[in-house]
Formats: C-alpha cells, structure tokens, sequence
C-alpha cells in the first residue's frame, strides 16, 4: 500500500502565520501547529473534514492566552500522510492518542469540529486512561453520519449527497480532479433543499470555492475521506451508540444551524435536536456532565466564523469544570 507523502504534494500548500511541526506516529506523519506556553493547560484542536489545521489559525491566538494549543492535520488532510484505504473512526483515533503520548505528555483537553467533533467523542471514550481531561464536540454529525444509525436520519439523508458528489468528481487521492465537472453537477445531483442550506453552513466567504479552484483547504484533502463517510467504512466496528456508552468525561456540545426540510425529511445542519437528545441521555447515562449550548444562528464552523465567541465558550465551560 502506497502512503503519500506531503512532500509529493508539496507544490499546493501555503504559508501561515504559525509553524508547522511533524512528529513520526509509526504508519503516518503527523503535522500540527502550536501556541501558548507549556506551563498552561493543554488542548488539542481536531478539525473537520476537509479542513486542515489552519482553520484554527485565528482561534489559535485567542486559546493561546489560556492553553497550550495544539492544532493537528489528520491523515489524509493537510501536510500529514495521506493512507489509501485507511480512514476510519479507530485508526483516527489511535492516531491522536500517539500524539498526545508522544507530542503533549500530559492529560488535555480535546476540542474537534464535524467529524472531528465525532473524533473528540471517539478520544472521550477509548483514549487512555487519564489521557482526557474534558470533551468539546463542536456540531458533530453523532448518529447523522452513520449509514445506520440508532436514532435519526443517516447520512444519506443528511450530508452524504455532498460527499457522494465529492468523491465521484474528485475521486481517491484527487485521480479524477473534475472540479468543474462537479461544480456544473451539484445543482442537479444535491436535493435542492440542501443545495440552499449550505451557504447557511458555510463559516466565512474567505478562501471560498470557485468555479474555476477549490478552496484551499480542499485542495489539501483526500477525497477518500467521503467515500468512507458515504459507505459506513469510516464506522466499521465503532458505532456512535457503543461509543458514546464509554465517554469518561465531562462534554460540552455546541450545536448550530439546522433544520429538516418539510417535503423529504432531509437533514439540513449538522445534527439534529432528536439526535443531540439521544447523545445526551447516552452520556448522562454513562454518569458524565453533558453541557449543551445552542447556537442555531451559527454555521458549522464557530471556531471559523466567530473565533473570539468559540474561545470565549471553550474557556468558560473549562473554567466551570472540577
């Protein structure tokens, strides 16, 4: 099995205004960025898919005050090592737990976003003991992200059709490229109520795709990613239930834009409220604090669109914990 190297694909990515740093886990490269100083608490920041670490480059000056923060690139996103045929919720996850063991060396906060947020509820469950000192899922897509999930609408109907058109244009390792192919499809491949709310999801119109180019970001993914959303693989042998029977951890969940579209049932948003009640009843019953916030005016991405109200929430659930 071929694993890509950052250095094959050396030639997209671009500057930003913290360093970046790899650490050897074994099968991958891991690369991430850090701020604040090593006297402070520590938090690792998980991103969502597609998104590489720097979609927390301005939350990371503000949680810099507060915390040794650390903000990683997934396999398979940004500079890390991309694995063909190797995404799954226990491999990401295991992932992490090395670099908490060989990078931070002390229990820490985890913060993720989207499917990093599902990673953050994955850490909360199954990483080591002592390893986890608290959880934030920030509008993960628990159940809604599932092929078959125990409560609410499936991928399919929610995000999957989004990803399904991603990996069908773009294809593993980016070996088809249509963007603009897909670009010209997505009007009539997406459920039309799906194809309005994304502008709703959507964090900032800075670095925004185009017609012609992806955004960045996306230019630093592997496709391959949606695929294994859209197929159940990225679950196989972690489903969300069973998982979320195992969080040792205070939570605290932010939960943003949604809606179900009245004609189809489609799920518009993240996650929805059903949903959110059962990942609740499951963590209170496991004996944890669950604290929820609702942010319904938010896009997906707080820590991208508002910053200064994403830390400000982080840093005060912290401040009230034990």
């Amino acid at each position: 099995m071929t694993k890509t190297e950052a250095a094959d694909r050396a030639d997209i990515f671009v500057p930003h205004a913290f360093g970046e740093h790899t650490v050897d886990l074994g099968e991958i490269r891991m690369n991430y960025a850090v701020a604040g100083d090593a006297a402070l608490p520590a938090l690792l920041l998980i991103p969502g898919q597609s998104e590489s670490w720097w979609g927390y480059e301005r939350a990371l000056t503000l949680l810099g005050e507060k915390f040794q923060a650390y903000a990683v690139d997934l396999r398979g996103q940004g500079r890390s090592t991309w694995t063909p045929g190797r995404y799954t919720l226990d491999i990401l996850g295991n992932d992490l737990v090395r670099f908490i063991d060989l990078v931070i060396g002390r229990p820490t906060l985890v913060a993720g976003l989207s499917s990093g947020g599902v990673l953050s509820a994955w850490l909360s469950a199954f990483a080591k003991p002592g390893q986890i000192r608290g959880a934030v899922y920030e509008d993960p897509p628990l159940f809604a992200s599932e092929t078959r999930p125990a409560c609410g609408p499936s991928i399919r109907q929610a995000m999957g059709p989004v990803l399904e058109s991603r990996h069908k244009w773009l294809g593993d390792q980016w070996s088809i490229g249509d963007w603009r192919g897909m670009q010209k499809a997505l009007p009539d491949e997406l459920p039309a109520a799906l194809v309005d709310s994304l502008s709703a999801m959507a964090a900032s119109e800075e670095e925004a795709d185009t017609d012609d180019r992806p955004a960045q970001n996306l230019l630093e993914y592997d496709p391959e990613w949606a695929r294994s959303f859209v197929s159940g693989t990225v679950t196989a042998g972690c489903d969300h239930a069973t998982m979320l029977g195992g969080v040792r951890v205070p939570v605290l969940f932010t939960h943003h834009y949604r809606d179900i579209d009245p004609t189809t049932g489609h799920l518009l948003g993240a996650i929805s409220d059903l949903q959110v009640a059962r990942v609740r009843s499951i963590i209170e019953a496991a004996g944890q604090p669950f604290t929820y916030r609702s942010f319904p005016e938010m896009p997906h991405s707080m820590h991208g669109a508002d910053p200064e109200l994403y830390a400000r929430t982080v840093i005060d659930w912290v401040d009230s914990l034990p």
